[in-house]
């Protein structure tokens, strides 16, 4: 399948994309606010910099765009133009989180990662029960 954009309006489209307080990250964010949460964003002491720190309870959550850490939802497609890029960048960033996952762990931490697709409205009740059998476990 052909790409719709050119290569210059694909490159300026996806320049554009954020790594922080992206809709599902800020979703999340909302909910356990709203749930009397109180933690710490993006802590650059911690390997990958997780989206979510609760420091007293030595937990961390990263949201993950099911795109970019190649989920296997069908939001997790790889592009089939420019297919070797695509799949070295997904692949490299699926090793990235397993080696900061890894340190973090090392670290006496425990992690939870949240799917961009788990963070959808019509799964949202099942994610909130999800994220405080975690925090309160």
């Amino acid at each position: 399948m052909a790409d719709r954009l050119s290569p210059e309006g694909r490159s300026a489209l996806m320049s554009r994309i954020g790594a922080k307080d992206t809709q599902p990250e800020m979703a999340v964010r909302r909910m356990l606010h709203a749930l009397g949460y109180r933690y710490v964003l993006h802590d650059k002491r911690l390997p990958g910099k997780p989206d979510l720190v609760f420091p007293g309870r030595r937990k961390v959550v990263f949201v993950h765009g099911c795109f970019w850490h190649g989920h296997s939802c069908g939001r997790g497609f790889r592009p089939s133009s420019n297919a070797a890029f695509w799949a070295a960048k997904i692949d490299g960033n699926r090793a990235r989180d397993r080696r900061n996952v890894r340190a973090i762990r090392a670290q006496g931490w425990r992690v939870l990662t949240v799917w961009e697709c788990a963070a959808q409205p019509k799964r949202i009740e099942a994610l909130r029960r999800r994220l405080v059998a975690f925090l309160e476990s």
